[in-house]
């Protein structure tokens, strides 16, 4: 069963002026949300039907019946977790909590990043990873540690790949690809200036990309031609990108 609340929230940002208002209440009020028809929702969110249905079907529904089908399934599904663990850190925090906090926020990163995987988009990856004569890895700070990682995955099974390990080597090899080659860049927002401009300089050399990011209508997301979507409970501060990394590098 698909889920909807993750989709909703990572959607946000990029949701149009008439969405904003559907995709806020849902967020907000997902319990009053499950129960109402598409006309009551429309009336309590100030937006009309027809959105609603259009929003649906960005978010990869059929129509209402279907999300809501699903947002009844995943509020069952959440509601079973009797988990009281803080998904922030708080100063005030004991050893004993902050350990829950950490362990907590990196289960949630794996299960949502799960349930938001395309695995057409993941068939799409892997058929674009066995056809490349050689495979550039891109990323910078944490995103890098998991491109390294990658790296060794890869060479372990024969398959020739390349990570330049600073940002100047990165613009060369994405310079000096070509079609008949693959790369992956991970980037968690999406909009990271360096991995775009790697991004734009593999779109002109024809290069296939398959990007690691968060959903939503992000620069890198436009550039590439496989989209793996990884979900992140981290603040605006995050306390060192751990949930992301360890949602990429799953």
């Amino acid at each position: 069963m698909k889920s909807v609340l993750i989709p909703l929230k990572q959607y946000q940002p990029s949701a149009s002026n008439a969405e904003c208002g559907v995709v806020s209440y849902m967020t907000e009020h997902p319990e009053e949300s499950s129960k109402c028809s598409i006309y009551r929702l429309a009336e309590l969110s100030y937006t009309s039907p027809s959105t609603i249905v259009r929003l649906c079907r960005k978010l990869g529904f059929s129509g209402y019946r279907e999300l809501q089908s699903a947002l009844i399934h995943e509020l069952a599904l959440r509601s079973q977790n009797t988990k009281n663990q803080s998904k922030y850190i708080d100063h005030f925090d004991s050893l004993k909590e902050t350990i829950a906090s950490i362990t907590y926020r990196n289960i949630t990163s794996l299960e949502d990043s799960m349930n938001m995987l395309d695995e057409e988009a993941l068939a799409e990856s892997i058929r674009i990873l066995e056809n490349g004569k050689n495979l550039y890895l891109f990323g910078i700070g944490s995103s890098l540690l998991v491109a390294q990682d990658a790296l060794l995955k890869f060479i372990r099974i024969g398959k020739s790949c390349t990570c330049g390990t600073d940002t100047h080597t990165q613009y060369v090899l994405s310079s000096n690809a070509d079609k008949t080659d693959a790369a992956i860049i991970i980037s968690y927002s999406g909009y990271t200036e360096e991995m775009i401009r790697c991004a734009n300089n593999l779109c002109s050399r024809g290069t296939p990309i398959i990007a690691i990011t968060r959903y939503g209508n992000s620069p890198l997301s436009q550039l590439a031609n496989c989209i793996l979507h990884t979900v992140a409970v981290e603040e605006l501060f995050r306390s060192g990108a751990m949930a992301s990394r360890i949602a990429q590098l799953n």
